[in-house]
């Protein structure tokens, strides 16, 4: 009766292999849910090296387990508890009007239902003292780069994206869709040195950029809300880059962004 109504151990306490694995990929800034789906995947057939993100989660929130050191918390993307709902207000957001823009609404279907890869998201990352950060991001993998920007203006903005584009086989990007903001105002000229074309979502609508949008959320944990982004060079944005390309997707199968964009690459030769 009493070994009835004692607590059980903790999984992760008791196996050690586990648990090491567990903390090495919190310090990557891997989630729980990456983690856990990705033991699944890897470790398939050994129960042993599997673990629910729940128990991810109260072994990092539940401090008198003991079981995860505390300091992994800073790795989280969120660190709270409880979850909040999210109010979204556009309030106040005045868009310029775009000459010649395309509409989302006459983008072919292929690129809408992510059946063919190439075809891209865009955004700019907002920081402190006016500075930002190009986003792009390839819809079919969640391959994301990040492009180094001196200002807002779109000559500015434009300028580094073909400098970042230049650098990709040309097949490997064939559309760029973008929100209202008039950084992209000189599409055109984008799109005739690049030869890739240009959609613009409706007037305050970023969730038809999905993709763009839930990237910007996870960048957020390498960049907070206050960072003042002009202090990056290129260097490092491509290694922030690179740590989110590694990272298991839970939409991906727990595959990786780069897995999947490399799969890309091998078919187009």
């Amino acid at each position: 009766m009493q070994s009835a109504l004692r607590p059980k151990p903790c999984f992760l306490s008791t196996h050690s292999a586990l648990r090491a694995m567990v903390a090495q990929k919190l310090q990557e800034q891997w989630s729980p849910q990456q983690i856990a789906g990705w033991l699944k995947i890897t470790f398939d057939g050994d129960e042993t090296m599997h673990v629910s993100h729940e128990t991810i989660y109260k072994s990092l929130f539940i401090q008198a387990r003991g079981v995860l050191k505390k300091e992994l918390m800073a790795h989280l993307r969120s660190r709270r508890i409880m979850r909040r709902g999210k109010t979204a207000s556009t309030a106040g957001q005045t868009r310029g009007q775009i000459i010649d823009a395309v509409s989302i609404r006459d983008r072919p279907a292929e690129i809408e239902d992510r059946a063919v890869p190439g075809h891209w998201e865009g955004d700019l990352l907002s920081g402190a003292k006016n500075s930002h950060i190009a986003t792009l991001v390839e819809r079919t993998s969640r391959f994301v780069m990040l492009v180094q920007v001196k200002g807002k203006d779109s000559n500015t903005v434009v300028d580094a994206l073909i400098r970042q584009v230049g650098q990709l086989p040309k097949s490997v990007m064939a559309s760029l869709t973008w929100d209202r903001g008039t950084e992209l105002a000189y599409h055109t000229r984008f799109s005739v040195t690049t030869d890739i074309s240009v959609y613009f979502c409706d007037p305050q609508s970023p969730w038809q950029r999905g993709s763009n949008e839930n990237t910007n959320g996870l960048l957020r944990q390498y960049f907070p809300k206050g960072t003042d982004l002009s202090s990056f060079s290129q260097d490092d944005l491509d290694q922030v880059a690179l740590k989110l390309n590694t990272r298991p997707r839970k939409t991906l199968g727990y595959a990786t962004p780069s897995d999947r964009f490399n799969a890309a690459l091998a078919l187009t030769g």
